[in-house]
């Protein structure tokens, strides 16, 4: 809003100084400030809200046994994030921006689906929380529409259903007629693979803070012309605007690590979980990297591969043999390492270590191609 008012003002009057904010560059900056000072403004309270009425994580009974005494740690957090985000981006991008407003909806559309599956968990008091099939609804619906929108909005109109080969130079993969299930694929795949990985404190942001370094960087070179041209990657007018989404997504991501890393003040819960990792997967998917995101989002992804493999091979040896065999202690494969004995702030800052090198490979890959 304040982009436009000043857009307008410096039309009419040329005002000095207001030509700044037609700067990426200026306006990141100015979203990521005003997120973080949102997110230190209104993570105090919201905290001191939910101790109030009392809104406060319950602990599975299988889970580790280090983690029950976090039981009463106020949850559904993510509200933080949420605000702290949407509030600066309509502040300092371009709301008439399709970017903006498809990464604005999703974010906002799996904000309200985690903070519904969080509020029938912790005051309803039903343990499953949203039905799943439900959930499923939610994140498929939305990647109806995200998908749709691609493929007929006239942004996009070279390049709908195209992405970009990591590694591979002078060559698009075209997902032809299978877009929109792609789609439906990734935002579920990508939002459902943060909720997974959100199990100990400062696990998620911190990891998604790290990844959404890289993702600026990928959309910016996108927005420009010049960058995208020598890096050989689809060129698309005003992706760069999603800068500005990411600076705020950074802003709000830091304050609310100050309250969440460990010992945690506040969890985020299903509030902020699906909604980070579907802005992580729309972002990707309107800048054209979808087939980058298991490489950038590497930890999420083994996280969720964690799942998968003990699942399938508990069912399988379940079936051959009559009992259930397990290839890891406990899926995901963080709390794999918390029954190995590793204290909870060393295996978060390897995992972030771990997803520096991920991060590392991924813009690699651009130079290499």
């Amino acid at each position: 809003m304040l982009y436009h008012l000043f857009q307008h003002l410096n039309k009419l009057y040329e005002i000095p100084g207001l030509g700044m904010f037609r700067y990426l560059s200026f306006r990141s900056a100015l979203a990521a400030v005003t997120a973080m000072f949102l997110a230190f403004y209104v993570g105090p309270k919201i905290i001191s809200y939910l101790q109030k009425k009392q809104i406060g994580e319950t602990i599975r009974e299988l889970g580790p046994q280090s983690h029950h005494s976090k039981a009463g740690t106020p949850t559904m957090g993510g509200v933080i994030i949420l605000l702290s985000v949407v509030l600066p981006v309509l502040l300092w991008a371009n709301i008439k921006s399709i970017y903006i407003i498809l990464v604005l909806i999703g974010t906002v559309w799996l904000g309200i689906v985690g903070f519904i599956d969080d509020y029938l968990k912790v005051i309803k008091k039903k343990s499953k929380g949203l039905i799943a099939r439900y959930k499923l609804l939610g994140q498929v619906l939305l990647g109806v529409l995200v998908g749709v929108s691609v493929y007929l909005m006239p942004e996009f109109a070279h390049y709908n259903t195209q992405t970009t080969l990591p590694f591979v130079k002078n060559m698009n993969f075209d997902f032809s007629f299978m877009y929109i299930p792609a789609v439906i694929f990734i935002i579920t795949a990508t939002s459902n693979a943060v909720n997974l990985t959100d199990g100990l404190d400062g696990l998620a942001i911190g990891s998604m803070l790290i990844v959404m370094l890289a993702v600026a960087i990928i959309s910016y070179v996108t927005g420009n012309k010049i960058y995208a041209d020598y890096l050989n990657v689809i060129y698309l007018p005003g992706s760069g605007e999603l800068t500005i989404f990411i600076a705020a997504f950074i802003g709000a991501g830091l304050g609310f690590l100050w309250f969440n890393f460990y010992p945690a003040q506040v969890f985020m819960g299903d509030t902020g979980s699906l909604a980070l990792g579907g802005a992580f997967g729309i972002i990707m998917i309107l800048i054209k990297k979808e087939l980058l995101i298991p490489i950038l989002g590497g930890v999420f992804f083994i996280e969720t591969l964690s799942v998968i493999i003990q699942r399938m091979y508990f069912k399988y040896t379940k079936k051959r043999f009559g009992e259930g065999k397990r290839v890891f202690k406990m899926a995901p494969l963080h709390h794999h390492y918390e029954l190995l004995g590793w204290a909870e702030p060393k295996i978060v800052m390897r995992f972030y270590i771990v997803s520096i090198l991920f991060v590392i490979i991924s813009l690699a890959s651009f130079k290499v191609r």
